[in-house]
């Protein structure tokens, strides 16, 4: 009876303790990049229409078709090396939140075609010049592409470690 009545009040104690479990959701949305435009912070892709591509803000990757298949990249491909993402135009996908926005390529590459700009874009970061006189150089890609040109063998699906400063797996410790 004693073990009945335990029993019981362990039953009664777990339904009441479950009863006031809070869920606690907590979305991480990625920070935009610097080159990104001016007052969407809660946006998860950018397509672009000059290189018909798309940047994932929450891992950081470029997603672009190549080799008959789309691949998630840290950088984009060697033909788009020079492409001025801050002079580019990004269009806001607000209305996406999955993980394969190219699902909607076609819809997206016959409403925002090459060239496609919808008024002027301000960007969150300011683009870096090398007449400006700063050590820091994390803005010019150019420099990272120039010196990394295999860098398609080695981010290919988003199998890289981080943003290949250094030994080409993400964990250098400064500058190009």
């Amino acid at each position: 009876m004693k073990t009945l009545k335990l029993i019981v009040a362990a039953i009664i104690l777990l339904a009441a303790s479950s009863t006031q479990a809070q869920v606690s959701v907590n979305i991480n949305i990625g920070t935009p990049p610097q080159w990104g435009p001016v007052g969407y912070s809660e946006v998860e892709y950018y397509y672009l229409p000059d290189i018909e591509a798309y940047y994932d803000i929450r891992t950081t990757q470029f997603i672009y078709f190549g080799e008959g298949r789309w691949i998630r990249s840290n950088y984009l491909p060697r033909q788009y090396r020079n492409y001025d993402l801050y002079g580019g135009y990004k269009v806001v996908l607000n209305d996406y939140h999955g993980s394969k926005p190219y699902s909607y390529y076609r819809k997206h590459k016959a409403k925002y075609y090459k060239g496609y700009r919808n008024g002027p874009q301000r960007t969150i970061g300011r683009r870096y010049d090398k007449h400006d006189r700063h050590d820091d150089d994390r803005y010019d890609d150019r420099d990272h592409y120039n010196n990394h040109d295999d860098h398609d063998d080695h981010y290919e699906n988003g199998n890289g470690h981080g943003h290949g400063h250094g030994n080409k797996h993400g964990h250098g410790n400064g500058k190009h």
